[in-house]
């Protein structure tokens, strides 16, 4: 049931950190982690458009949703889930 556990979904799916606001996270005010920086460089790259090293993770997780919209990449395994 989903009362008894939070974290799941109707079909014993369960939310992840990446399905959750990244206004809600706890760590979203500290710097983007490396993995993040080396995504964002590369989709920046893609986009044609200046990456921003100073963000937040939280803000670094919006930029790539952003930018992967833009790009078209990653749209298929944010589908998949």
């Amino acid at each position: 049931m989903i009362e008894d556990n939070p974290k799941k979904l109707g079909d014993g799916e369960a939310v992840g950190n990446l399905q959750k606001d990244p206004d809600d996270w706890v760590t979203g005010d500290e710097p983007m982690t490396m993995a993040q920086a080396s995504y964002l460089k590369t989709l920046c790259e893609e986009a044609h458009v200046h990456f921003e090293s100073s963000l937040t993770k939280a803000e670094a997780s919006k930029r790539i949703d952003e930018l992967q919209d833009r790009t078209g990449r990653g749209h298929h395994a944010r589908y998949a889930h």
